[in-house]
């Protein structure tokens, strides 16, 4: 199509495109589409497709009119995104915006605008050159035990606890509970049966951990809490409950023997607790080593956005939001419209709780686009016996075939998603060599992975 077109920066990586389409283009629209109306519309006193052109445009002239430079701006749009690069045509969830309707008169030259969001074009300050710490992580005979203790726990077995025994950190109990009046008797509503928690774990909405134990099978208890103002549960805090407990069932676990059966019972592959022990320290030694690369990384991409400021489109920071939104559905096995009344009824707000996930949300978009960019500009490619050389560690590592490793990756977006994450190690190996990788405090084997850190 013969027009012209203008785009004019705006903020936060927001641009106008200004687009003229001469007058011969919209005179064309508009013919093409007045013979297919004079061949399908019905005209009163006329047979189907026979009514004069003359009395067709001045009874839906103005409609077709419309229907003409709505088709010829839409099919303008696509030609001018097709031929733009990153930096001009809008983001997949960004919809470009007309402000104002454009004149439609025929026999002259129409022009529109509209605005939309496209991926930032950002000048990179730095992005080599830092000071990185990193923790320093040991793995002696105190982290075997560590793990060994954990693989016990594991495969521990629950056993009822011996008549007469009394309930003491680890048990596993099972209560009855109410809360009491100011006379003395149970507040309909706050009955609660069978409830099971694990005593020190605070599990349970009183946190009565501390006067069940010391309780026996069958005892009940009147308790008395006094909850401070920032505790934990809104309805409870500031306030002083009176709760009666039953302890109606008492369980224990029982850790097995560290030995030879332990470590067959874990995996048929171990023949010895040696065995276990070797290939224990093996998978320690390796998931440190992933660990402090992921943390390298993210130190490094930190550094970067810290060094970089930028504005990020508006509509990026919204659909990242809103795909965590789904995300937080999907894990409560709900959809988003019940979520939000969820946490409606729960005093949270959708609004607020997107609010609160903003300054990650927007610190992760923006090392993706730092990260996208530089990949872009160093021009980083795969080769196919690079992708073939990650099956096989990746078949290593988990302990299956390279065969059952392909077969995961059939999928093509899977494959080009570890095609991405192969390209972007290599990014962060080319970067990292250029940085200061400083020791920083000590930290024990365990701390470094808890709560998924």
């Amino acid at each position: 199509m013969n027009l012209t077109k203008e785009i004019t920066k705006l903020e936060k990586s927001r641009v106008k495109l200004d687009v003229t389409i001469p007058k011969t283009e919209l005179e064309k629209a508009y013919q093409e589409l007045l013979q297919k109306y004079a061949k399908n519309v019905q005209i009163p006193g006329f047979r189907k497709g026979k009514a004069p052109v003359s009395i067709l445009e001045k009874k839906y002239g103005e409609a077709i009119k419309g229907d003409a430079a709505g088709d010829i701006m839409e099919k303008a749009l696509g030609e001018v995104f097709e031929q733009a690069d990153e930096f001009e045509r809008p983001l997949p969830y960004s919809r470009p915006t007309m402000e104002n309707a454009p004149e439609i008169e025929l026999g002259k030259d129409m022009s529109f605008s509209v605005t939309y969001d496209v991926f930032p074009k950002v000048t990179l300050e730095k992005t080599e050159g830092f000071k990185i710490e990193v923790p320093q992580v040991a793995i002696g005979d105190a982290e075997l035990k560590e793990e060994l203790a954990a693989i016990r726990e594991r495969n521990a077995i629950v056993i009822d606890s011996a008549d007469g025994a009394k309930a003491a950190k680890d048990n596993i109990a099972t209560v009855n509970y109410c809360e009491l009046g100011e006379d003395g008797n149970p507040i309909a509503g706050t009955e609660r049966e069978d409830f099971v928690f694990t005593i020190g774990t605070g599990y349970n909405i009183y946190k009565f951990d501390d006067e069940v134990t010391g309780m026996k099978k069958g005892e009940s208890k009147d308790i008395t809490k006094k909850y401070p103002e920032d505790f934990e549960d809104k309805d409870l805090a500031g306030t002083t409950k009176k709760i009666r407990v039953t302890l109606t069932a008492l369980k224990e676990r029982q850790l097995p023997e560290l030995d030879d059966e332990l470590a067959q019972d874990v995996n048929e592959k171990y023949k010895t607790l040696e065995d276990l022990k070797n290939d224990l320290k093996a998978n320690m030694n390796t998931a440190l080593e992933n660990k402090l690369k992921e943390l390298r990384s993210n130190a490094l991409l930190e550094k970067m956005v810290e060094a970089n400021p930028f504005d990020l489109p508006e509509s990026m920071v919204q659909a990242e939001l809103e795909s965590r939104w789904q995300m937080l559905a999907q894990r409560f096995r709900t959809d988003v419209a019940q979520l939000e009344k969820l946490m409606a009824a729960s005093g949270q707000a959708k609004e607020t709780m997107l609010e609160s996930w903003k300054p990650e949300a927007e610190k992760l978009l923006k090392s993706r686009v730092i990260v996208e960019l530089l990949l872009k500009d160093r021009q980083i490619t795969v080769t196919p016996e690079e992708v073939e050389a990650e099956f096989a560690k990746i078949a290593e590592g988990a302990g299956i075939s390279v065969d059952e490793v392909k077969n995961h990756y059939a999928d093509p977006r899977k494959k080009e998603y570890l095609i991405d994450d192969i390209k972007e190690q290599r990014l962060y190996g080319e970067l990292l060599e250029k940085c200061t990788i400083a020791k920083g405090k000590k930290t024990p084997f365990a701390e470094l992975f808890k709560d998924g850190q």
